[in-house]
C-alpha cells in the first residue's frame, strides 16, 4: 500500500476516533455541571417505577397506589425502567450518561450518512460539527425523551440512505432498521408521525420512479407502514380498555380522560404569548402553582379595562392555584374580545413569533442564565454568552440551508444521482411539517426544534462536497 495512502487512514480514523471521544466528553461535562432533574422527569420517572414495581402504567395516586395514566407514550418511561433495573431506581445520573453514550453514537450516524452522500471529507465535517453542537449536547443532561427522539431520526434517514442504495435488496435489512426507528420515535413523542409522514411517501416516490413491477414497488413501503404503526396497537388496545377511550398516541394537552381542560385559559395565553419565559412563568404554573400579573408583558393587554380584568382573572385563579370553570370563564371572555379585535394577530403574526423564537431564540434554557438573557443591564456576561449562542444557533441553520441549497443543485447538475433527491426532500419535509405543527402550540419552547438538528448537520456537510464529473441519473 502507498505510503500517503496509509498516512491519509491513519490521519481519518484519527479524526473519527477524535470526534467520538470529543463527543462524549462534551456530553459527560453537560451532565456533571448542568444536570436538571425536574418537571416532566418525574412524570416519566414515577410511571417507570409503577410500571417496574405494580404492573400498572400510572402515576401514584393520593393514597400512594398507582392509578393509570395516557399523558405520556410509552417508549420513555421504557427506556427509563431499562436504565433503572442496570443502574438502580431513580438513578438519573446514571441515565443521563447513558443519554450522553447514546447522542454520541448519533453523531457517528449523521457522521456515516453524510460520508455515504457526499464522501469522507463530510462525514468527518458532519461527526464533528454534531459532536461540538452544545445545543443538542446540553439535552443529555435533562433525562428526557429528547436524546432518544434525535438517535431515531439519524437512524431513520440513515436506514433510508441505505435502503435507496440497494435497490435489488427492497426487504434487506435497512428496511426493518428503518421501520423501528419510525417505531420507536413515535412511542417516545406523539408529534414524530411527522416523521414517518416525511420519510414513507420518499420511499414511495422512490420506488415509483423505478421501472419494476407495481406490486414490487408498493410492497416495501406497505410493510414499513405497517410495521411502523404496529406498536401502536398495544397501546391503544391498553387505552380503549382502562379509559374507553380511542387514544393511539397522546393526548394533546396531557390530560387524563375526565380531567379538566382549561380551554379558556389556554386561548388567552395565545393572545399575547412570544417567549420561552412567559411559558415558564405563566403557562407552566397555571393549574398548581401561583402566577403574578407583574410577569405579563404590555401587549397582554389592549386597555386600562383588559388589565383590570385580568387583573380580576388571576386573582380568581390565585385564591386556590388551581384551574376551575370560573376563572378560565374569565380568561375565556378576555380571549374573545382579543381575538375579535385583533384576529390577524391572534392567527397569524403571534403563531409565526412563536415559531421563530422556538427557532432562533439562545438556546440557553438549560444553563444557569436569567431567561430574560436581553436585559444588558442585569447581566453583561450573561447577556453576551446568550447573544453569542444565538449567532451560533443562526449559524446552524444558515449552514444548514446553505447545504441543503448545494445538494440540491448538485442533484440538478447530476453531480450525485436523482435518487438523493428523495432523502433530501423528507429532510425538509421533516423540518416543514414540524414547524406547522409547531405554529398551532400554544406554548413557546426551544426543545421543540431540537430534532432540526440532525438534518442540518447532514445538510451543512454537504457544502464540503468536492466538485465532480456528473454521474449518470439514477
Amino acid at each position: 500500500m502507498h505510503p500517503s495512502r496509509t498516512g491519509y487512514r491513519l490521519l481519518h480514523w484519527l479524526c473519527l476516533a477524535g470526534g467520538l471521544a470529543c463527543a462524549l466528553l462534551l456530553r459527560a461535562w453537560f451532565v456533571l455541571h448542568t444536570a436538571n432533574i425536574s418537571g416532566d422527569t418525574f412524570i416519566y420517572g414515577d410511571i417507570a417505577k409503577n410500571w417496574m414495581t405494580h404492573g400498572v402504567y400510572g402515576l401514584t395516586g393520593p393514597a400512594g397506589q398507582p392509578v393509570p395514566t395516557l399523558i405520556r407514550l410509552p417508549g420513555y418511561p421504557l427506556f427509563l425502567v431499562l436504565c433503572f433495573r442496570l443502574f438502580g431506581t431513580e438513578h438519573y445520573t446514571a441515565v443521563m450518561l447513558v443519554q450522553a453514550v447514546l447522542d454520541t453514537v448519533t453523531c457517528g450516524v449523521l457522521g456515516w450518512l453524510a460520508s455515504n452522500l457526499f464522501g469522507r471529507r463530510a462525514g468527518l465535517a458532519a461527526l464533528w460539527l454534531a459532536a461540538l453542537c452544545p445545543f443538542t449536547a446540553n439535552y443529555v443532561s435533562l433525562p428526557l425523551a429528547e436524546i432518544p427522539v434525535l438517535a431515531m431520526i439519524a437512524l431513520a434517514f440513515m436506514a433510508l440512505e441505505r435502503w435507496q442504495a440497494q435497490p435489488n435488496r427492497p426487504f434487506g435489512g435497512w428496511l426493518w432498521i428503518l421501520a423501528a426507528a419510525l417505531g420507536c420515535s413515535i412511542l417516545l413523542r406523539p408529534e414524530q408521525v411527522l416523521l414517518a409522514a416525511s420519510v414513507l411517501p420518499a420511499m414511495l416516490w422512490a420506488g415509483v420512479r423505478s421501472r419494476e413491477a407495481l406490486l414490487r414497488r408498493l410492497a416495501p413501503v406497505c410493510v414499513a407502514t405497517l410495521c411502523t404503526l404496529l406498536p401502536l396497537l398495544p397501546w391503544t388496545i391498553r387505552n380503549a380498555r382502562t379509559f374507553h377511550v380511542l387514544q393511539p398516541l397522546a393526548p394533546r394537552y396531557a390530560t387524563d380522560p375526565g380531567e379538566f381542560i382549561p380551554f379558556g385559559f389556554q386561548r388567552w395565553y395565545r393572545t399575547w404569548a412570544i417567549d420561552f419565559a412567559s411559558t415558564e412563568d405563566i403557562y407552566w404554573n397555571y393549574d398548581g402553582a401561583r402566577i403574578e400579573l407583574s410577569d405579563l408583558p404590555t401587549r397582554a393587554f389592549d386597555s386600562e379595562d383588559q388589565y383590570d380584568r385580568t387583573a380580576a382573572a388571576f386573582a380568581e385563579y390565585n385564591r386556590t392555584n388551581l384551574a376551575s370553570p370560573a376563572a378560565d370563564h374569565l380568561f375565556a371572555a378576555l380571549a374573545e374580545e382579543r381575538i375579535r379585535a385583533n384576529p390577524l394577530r391572534y392567527y397569524v403574526a403571534l403563531p409565526v413569533a412563536r415559531l421563530l423564537n422556538m427557532i432562533f431564540r439562545p438556546r440557553t434554557e438549560n444553563l444557569p442564565i436569567s431567561l430574560e438573557w436581553w436585559q444588558w443591564s442585569q447581566s453583561h456576561a450573561e447577556t453576551a454568552f446568550a447573544a453569542a449562542y444565538a449567532v451560533l444557533n443562526a449559524l446552524f441553520v444558515a449552514a444548514g440551508l446553505l447545504g441543503l441549497r448545494r445538494w440540491l443543485g448538485l442533484v440538478r447538475r447530476g453531480e450525485l444521482p436523482a435518487s438523493h433527491r428523495a432523502l433530501a426532500l423528507a429532510m425538509a419535509a421533516s423540518i416543514v411539517l414540524r414547524c406547522l405543527l409547531l405554529l398551532t402550540l400554544d406554548n413557546s419552547e426551544p426543545r421543540y426544534t431540537l430534532e432540526f438538528f440532525p438534518v442540518l448537520v447532514v445538510w451543512a456537510s454537504a457544502l464540503l462536497r468536492p466538485r465532480q464529473p456528473a454521474v449518470a441519473a439514477a
